[in-house]
């Protein structure tokens, strides 16, 4: 932020309740609690959030600075959010949101298919066409039913609480292009390794592994 703006959000400032101590004018407290809250900023469904965000860039990213905490903005996908400071010598501010390894597996999916299919525009999947490239995962002691539900209750998890599928009709969605952002890629290489680790051992006639392993993600 220049001086001059700088200057315009402490003379726009008033206290919002009595013994109010912030300096921020509400407009740019509600963008902070925005992305402190997650998962992300929607420029496209959040414009007024969003037009705040670009105008107090500097000031957002210093408060969340002072909370150990790096702003990530894609103008050309109009989103942003927040992540922990890249240094393994300060404290983490973003609590994690345990994963399931089939949790894991299908953002991994979403995220390959939405690379795939970069620059045609709105990139849209069935979860039945994500169920079967996750049927690999389908361990013995799970029968068909059962599995049907796991898939089930991540899908759901991608639209309600990861907010990274958008639905636009029966059981299709929209893929989030945040996603590009959201899966690190120490994740990529973990769940990379475990397909290359399934296909294997059903190669030699191995067991499949248990789907029941956490993952983490921010």
């Amino acid at each position: 932020m220049t001086e001059s703006a700088a200057d315009a959000v402490a003379t726009e400032h008033t206290g919002l309740w009595r013994g109010d101590a912030g300096e921020l004018p509400d407009r740019t407290r509600r963008v902070l609690l925005r992305l402190v809250r997650g998962p992300y900023l929607s420029g496209a469904r959040e414009a007024q959030l969003w037009a705040v965000l670009l105008t107090d860039e500097m000031v957002i990213r210093s408060r969340l600075a002072d909370l150990f905490l790096e702003l990530v903005i894609d103008r050309d996908n109009a989103f942003a959010f927040v992540r922990n400071a890249p240094s393994d010598d300060v404290p983490k501010a973003v609590r994690s949101e345990a994963l399931t390894f089939l949790d894991t597996a299908m953002l991994l999916i979403l995220r390959q298919t939405l690379l795939s299919e970069e620059g045609r525009g709105r990139v849209i999947v069935g979860q039945a066409e994500v169920a079967e490239q996750l049927a690999v995962f389908r361990t013995p002691d799970r029968d068909e039913k059962d599995f049907a539900s796991r898939v089930n209750s991540s899908w759901n998890k991608m639209q309600n609480k990861l907010r990274v599928l958008h639905a636009v009709g029966d059981d299709r969605a929209e893929i989030s292009p945040v996603l590009r952002l959201l899966v690190d890629a120490d994740q990529i290489r973990a769940i990379t390794a475990e397909y290359q680790r399934i296909a294997r051992e059903r190669e030699g006639g191995g067991a499949a592994p248990s789907t029941d392993t956490e993952d983490q993600s921010e």
